[in-house]
């Protein structure tokens, strides 16, 4: 699975794993040069707090496009 977006990749893994029609990928198959901290949170009742990025390339900015779980739930 490879994340694209304005013409770099973001991301790319073989071992995502797919949750609620999202691709997640492992941390460490993400490219952090292209992630700006979003002070953005969500919270789902089963995965819990959700924190976000923007993605940034080329001066362009994709608000709230990636995100992940610093403490999932058990479940």
């Amino acid at each position: 699975m490879k994340a694209l977006w304005n013409g770099k990749t973001i991301a790319e893994s073989d071992e995502t794993i797919y949750i609620e029609g999202n691709q997640y990928f492992p941390k460490q198959s993400v490219d952090a040069n292209y992630l700006e901290a979003s002070d953005t949170h969500t919270h789902c009742p089963w995965k819990g707090e959700a924190s976000y990025y923007n993605i940034v390339v080329d001066g362009q900015t994709n608000n709230d496009a990636a995100w992940y779980y610093p403490q999932p739930l058990p479940g």
